[in-house]
């Protein structure tokens, strides 16, 4: 059974089915911490910000996909980039994501959010007319609060229309973290 693999079958929130996908993580140590990714066959599905131990990042992959493996091949050179981008080089995610477990609100919003250049900001304001919904702000924030893909969809770079930051899934510490090391390398 050399080529078997774990999958997870898909289901949308009424049941219907969508797709058997492959599922398959791997960690990496960077200059944060140690980072987890998950990707489908479809695409980079999740991103596990820096954690302290490999078991806490571990943990938060298995919480929402137990049926991944460990198995660095479907990332191809993503982890190298990331460990760049984290030293504070200016670095470009065009990787292929896999959104498909996300309204098609939240996919338009991390869509939008992906189309950010490195070491600019947009308001949450800017985001909601991106998408045709110039009274969404608010729930902008919320999409943003979910975003599974942090640094590559990059929810750092949206703050309030003041310029201030507001909180996330990652937490303030990170997302200024981040943004100081996009202004450094500017």
């Amino acid at each position: 059974m050399k080529n078997w693999r774990p999958f997870i079958i898909a289901f949308n929130k009424g049941g219907v089915y969508n797709a058997a996908v492959w599922m398959s993580y791997t960690l990496l140590d960077t200059e944060l911490g140690r980072l987890g990714l998950v990707g489908s066959t479809v695409g980079l599905r999740r991103i596990v910000l820096p954690q302290t131990s490999r078991e806490s990042v571990l943990q938060l992959i298995m919480e929402g996909l137990p049926g991944a493996i460990a198995d660095p091949s479907p990332f191809s050179d993503l982890p190298y980039r990331l460990r760049r981008y984290l030293r504070g080089e200016p670095i470009s995610f065009d990787d292929k994501l896999d959104l498909t477990h996300a309204t098609p609100f939240r996919r338009a919003v991390w869509e939008a959010t992906h189309t950010i250049p490195y070491g600019e900001t947009k308001s949450y304001g800017w985001i909601a007319q991106q998408i045709g919904k110039p009274n969404a702000s608010r729930a902008v924030g919320q999409a943003l609060a979910k975003n599974p893909l942090p640094i590559v969809v990059p929810c750092h770079r949206v703050v309030s229309k003041y310029g201030s930051l507001r909180g996330s899934g990652g937490g303030l510490a990170i997302r200024k973290r981040l943004l100081e090391l996009e202004a450094a390398s500017r």
